[in-house]
């Protein structure tokens, strides 16, 4: 914690560093220990800054409005109604920069809301009494234009050492004046933070320090360790050469995206955050076609001093949304989807700021509610609902950020995105899908079993079906001790072993990294490698109802008993894909088991009963599947998976092609087997399979459900026993599989079993059958 002296003069306000580097302390600190009391009547309220001009104080009018929203009260009775005895503070909390839309606020609102709260800014009508005190928040706006507090007399700033460096996370520090600190008060304690307690009775004798009253628990020293290295390199740069860099490269990217034109003359980008007409004016004074010289380096950027003048009110960062050129969005998923495959990373979603979120976007509170009905929640991948987005794609530059890497960006953009005259005659429409009859001389080539989910199958020239699709198929499932379910996108790059490693960070860090990691007795290897569970194999013997399970790091093989062995007493629930399931769990021995073999305590569970429903959406002759209406264990989205040979082959004819025009560098094929397919059929063309509404395998049906979106797990093969990554064939699929903000390769079925077929249990699936599609 920093303490601010308010004593001191304001040209020179000093900072005293308490003892050694403290814990870091969120804005919730000053807001609880404020003692604001929600629960006794005080009110909370959300205001939206507008401003007439620019803003600030010009005599006696003040050019600045303050809109408050929906005021919110915990308890209605007993409100601080009148002029209430002793002394009461309101406190005024901001951030110094938006860290959605990049929109600085003017930290002329210090003086503002401290001088002139009385006066009809928007908020006297609800907090009518006290003296108003000021936290900014600068978590954002400090890393590249931080506050100058001996002109803007905050009491309270927090600031975030992650943001300012790029390392550690979690730490960061609360700023507080001399002055403010003794109002700060605590309801509870913890270690460290009492001079003395008593067990049996109510009594505690606080620490008189104000930073020793807020240390709860042991300080994270090995973080404080690396906080001198972050501020040895921000003292070399010089925060205004940060500040220049970063706006530079931020202005650059905004102007490049804004240029940007379908060839139907429609925008490709929708910037979100305050436009100035004087930025306007930079295409004029600054040509697009003559854009940085190479090489750009953080003090020669020719754009520098037009960028000080013209963008001080956006910060070094660009939140965005892209439209295809009929209007209609492309989700910030399929965005950052596809960026990965460039090697670039970027954020998407709210940003954990869903106030701006809502704001920009223009989603009402009926929106909200609606789209949470449907199930969405943050970080999955219901990017846009109803015809809008849900969250947006955010590029933030630092110091270490490149004019090379902003005009890779923007190629990336334009080469993705950008609809040519070709794409809109072509709409939607898949690659590979033809029209005619279909194919009559398909055949059944293998059929897969994973019985439990993300782990590894087998094949049977034979097996039965039931009302939930294959017998068994995935049927069992893992568990986190935490609740989560562990599939191979989630049991990856050792999260618990405690080592990190930022490519991003200056050498020092990286150096810190290193030494932490023998600390804490970790091996940085284990940030690289790849979900043990692809390694467990499986196989049922349907003769003796057992259920096999090996592992590398288990001697013995393991064996499950079909008919027992699961815990009938202790039937739990859990919710998957938003279903409500009935699990039953398996004994400890088993979980101990399983536990070994990915490297992570977990919990077996087998499936008992649910139900989901189903509907099928269609976009220009392809079908896309959504929540499924039929009986399910623990797949993704449907029953069945199916791929056809012919589309493998098709694939592998691209990758080959790719690493002759120079496009990959070294030639890969691929398998069926790593789309983990159910069924794999031959004998037709490629893609036939994208216009079948439905199937006959035998006499057993099937409905198509549409194509299967596919994620960047396709990329990851085993070779010799360990895991390999790279953009293959995920990359290749992307160029010519595109669709709507899905990446489309095989289709899902649902099994159309007649009701005698369910209650006898008796259909079965035989490698070498006919099949037989009926087309869309």
């Amino acid at each position: 914690m920093l303490i601010l002296d308010s004593q001191s003069d304001s040209s020179s306000a000093t900072l005293e560093i308490v003892k050694d580097a403290r814990q870091q302390f969120s804005l919730s600190i000053s807001l609880t220990s404020f003692r604001y009391a929600l629960g006794q009547g005080a009110a909370s309220i959300a205001v939206d800054i507008k401003e007439n001009e620019a803003p600030g104080v010009s005599g006696e009018n003040i050019a600045m409005k303050i809109s408050p929203h929906q005021v919110q009260r915990r308890k209605v009775a007993g409100l601080l109604e009148g002029k209430p005895d002793g002394h009461v503070y309101n406190l005024f909390a901001f951030p110094s920069e938006c860290n959605f839309s990049g929109l600085r606020f003017d930290l002329d609102l210090v003086k503002i809301i401290k001088e002139h709260s009385s006066r009809d800014l928007g908020i006297s009508s609800v907090c009518k009494n006290g003296q108003w005190m000021v936290l900014i928040d600068a978590a954002k706006g400090c890393a590249t234009m931080p506050p100058d507090l001996s002109k803007y007399p905050a009491d309270f700033v927090t600031i975030s050492f992650y943001k300012l460096f790029g390392y550690p996370t979690g730490l960061g520090a609360l700023i507080v004046r001399n002055d403010a600190a003794k109002l700060l008060k605590k309801t509870y304690f913890s270690g460290g933070t009492v001079a003395a307690s008593i067990a049996d009775i109510d009594f505690i004798k606080r620490r008189e320090g104000i930073e020793e009253l807020f240390e709860d628990g042991t300080v994270s020293f090995l973080s404080i360790a690396s906080v001198r290295h972050g501020f040895k390199i921000l003292r070399s740069l010089t925060a205004s050469a940060i500040s220049r860099h970063t706006k530079s490269l931020a202005l650059y990217t905004r102007k490049m995206l804004l240029a940007l034109r379908h060839c139907n003359g429609s925008n490709v980008c929708i910037i979100y955050g305050h436009q100035s007409s004087m930025e306007d004016n930079w295409v004029s004074s600054f040509p697009l076609s003559e854009a940085f010289p190479r090489p750009f380096q953080l003090s020669t950027c020719p754009c520098i001093a037009v960028v000080e003048e013209l963008c001080y009110e956006m910060g070094p960062i660009v939140s965005f949304n892209l439209k295809r050129a009929d209007g209609s969005w492309y989700g910030y998923r399929e965005v950052e989807k596809l960026a990965s495959l460039s090697g670039i990373q970027l954020r998407t979603g709210c940003f954990c700021n869903p106030g701006a979120c809502a704001k920009y976007l223009g989603l009402s509170h009926l929106d909200l509610l609606s789209n949470t009905e449907a199930g969405h929640v943050c970080w999955d991948d219901h990017d846009v609902i109803n015809g809008k987005p849900t969250g947006a794609v955010r590029v933030s530059f630092g110091y270490m950020s490149t004019y090379e890497e902003a005009k890779k960006f923007i190629d990336f953009v334009a080469s993705s995105f950008v609809s040519s005259q070709n794409d809109i005659c072509h709409g939607n429409q898949l690659e590979g899908i033809e029209k005619g009859s279909p194919d009559t001389g398909y055949h059944l080539k293998s059929i897969t079993i994973y019985p439990i989910k993300s782990c590894g199958g087998f094949c049977s020239r034979s097996w039965p079906l039931s009302k939930n699709g294959l017998k068994h198929d995935r049927e069992w499932i893992l568990m986190s001790l935490n609740g989560e379910i562990l599939t191979q996108k989630k049991v990856e790059f050792g999260k618990e072993n405690g080592a990190a490693i930022v490519p991003c960070a200056p050498v020092s860090l990286c150096m810190l990294l290193v030494v932490f990691s023998f600390l804490f007795n970790c091996e940085l290897r284990s940030r690289l490698s790849v979900p043990e569970m692809c390694f467990i194999s499986t196989f049922i013997d349907l003769s003796q109802g057992i259920l096999f399970v090996e592992s590398p790091h288990c001697k013995e093989r393991l064996q499950i008993k079909l008919e027992s062995g699961v815990n009938h007493g202790a039937m739990e629930e859990l919710e998957l894909y938003g279903q409500r399931y009935k699990v039953y769990n398996y004994s400890k021995e088993t979980n101990v088991w399983f536990s070994e073999a990915i490297g992570k305590p977990c919990t077996l569970f087998r499936y008992s009963s649910t139900e989901h429903d189903f509907m099928l959406n269609k976009t220009k002759g392809v079908a896309t599947c959504r929540d499924t209406k039929s009986t399910l264990n623990f797949p993704n989205e449907a029953q069945f998976l199916l791929v056809s040979e012919e589309s493998v082959s098709d694939l592998n004819r691209r990758l080959c092609s790719d690493v002759q025009k120079d496009i990959c560098v070294t030639a890969m094929q691929v398998d069926a087997s790593r789309f983990r397919p159910n069924l794999v059929v031959s004998g037709g063309r490629p893609y036939g399979e994208d216009g079948w509404r439905t199937i006959r395998i035998g006499n057993t049906y099937f409905r198509s459900l549409g194509g299967c979106n596919r994620c960047q797990m396709i990329n990851f093969s085993q070779n010799a026993g360990e895991v390999q990554k790279s953009n293959e064939p995920f990359a290749t699929l992307a160029s010519y599989r595109r669709v709507k903000g899905k990446i489309l390769f095989g289709i899902l079925l649902k099994y159309e079993s007649s009701d005698e077929e369910q209650q006898h249990d008796y259909s079965w699936l035989h490698i070498g059958q006919h099949v037989h599609p009926e087309s869309i």
